[in-house]
């Protein structure tokens, strides 16, 4: 699957990173079965972002920043993204969580994505802009209220992030996977993010790259070629 797949896109987002702790001799693997340059971006395992304990997230740090050290050496690790559930808003306890974390993965190319709207304020920029964390753009139902809005904040001028989990919003309320990321979008809807947050971004960074999460029906692969299409165009692919 990963060939075929890389003779269509020159980047992945791995996400059985999130279920399960990445190890070196397979992510090494991984990196012989694809070009030399195309890049891997990585989420975090759920032990750091969604079901953390305490007494052992620091030993889970250190344990995934050796998984996934074989891209980091070979110079393909675009990103490790933290995906953040709705569920985590900017508390006092939260935010103390966040600044040690980032701590312990620092040296890595880490991008952030927050799904509760508390944490979109410009002290939160600011801060991951001070670090270096590439603020994760997501695109996400409109209708939803609490949900982290659609912007065009650059943090990072190595690399921009994009997400797109589609805008169900009937899906998101029922709490249901296959219902959730059900979600195909229009090219109107690709072009407006085009040229209203992307080329922006753009203009202000380095590198950047799009990912598509409304997988249910393999959505995401077609919009993926659709927004490729699109950015070629502009000359931005």
């Amino acid at each position: 699957m990963l060939p075929l797949y890389a003779e269509r896109f020159g980047v992945t987002e791995l996400n059985y990173t999130w279920y399960q702790m990445p190890k070196a001799d397979a992510v090494a693997r991984m990196a012989t079965k694809v070009p030399v340059d195309f890049a891997f971006a990585a989420k975090l395992t759920r032990t750091l972002t969604h079901e953390v304990d305490p007494a052992t997230w620091r030993g889970q740090a250190a344990q995934y920043r050796d998984g996934i050290a074989p891209l980091r050496q070979s110079g393909q690790l675009l990103a490790v993204l933290a995906q953040w559930p709705p569920s985590f808003d900017r508390t006092p306890a939260n935010r103390r969580y966040l600044a040690e974390l980032l701590d312990a993965l620092d040296g890595l190319p880490v991008a952030v994505e927050f799904r509760h709207a508390s944490w979109a304020v410009d002290r939160v920029f600011a801060e991951l802009e001070r670090r270096r964390v590439t603020l994760a753009a997501v695109d996400l139902p409109p209708a939803l209220p609490g949900l982290f809005p659609a912007l065009d904040v650059v943090t990072n001028p190595e690399l921009f992030y994009v997400r797109f989990h589609g805008r169900n919003a009937r899906g998101w309320g029922s709490g249901h996977m296959q219902q959730q990321f059900d979600y195909d979008y229009g090219a109107s809807e690709l072009e407006e993010w085009i040229d209203g947050r992307i080329a922006p971004m753009a203009r202000r960074s380095a590198a950047g790259a799009v990912f598509f999460n409304n997988h249910v029906r393999a959505q995401a692969p077609r919009n993926a070629e659709t927004i490729s299409g699109l950015l070629a165009a502009r000359g931005l692919g």
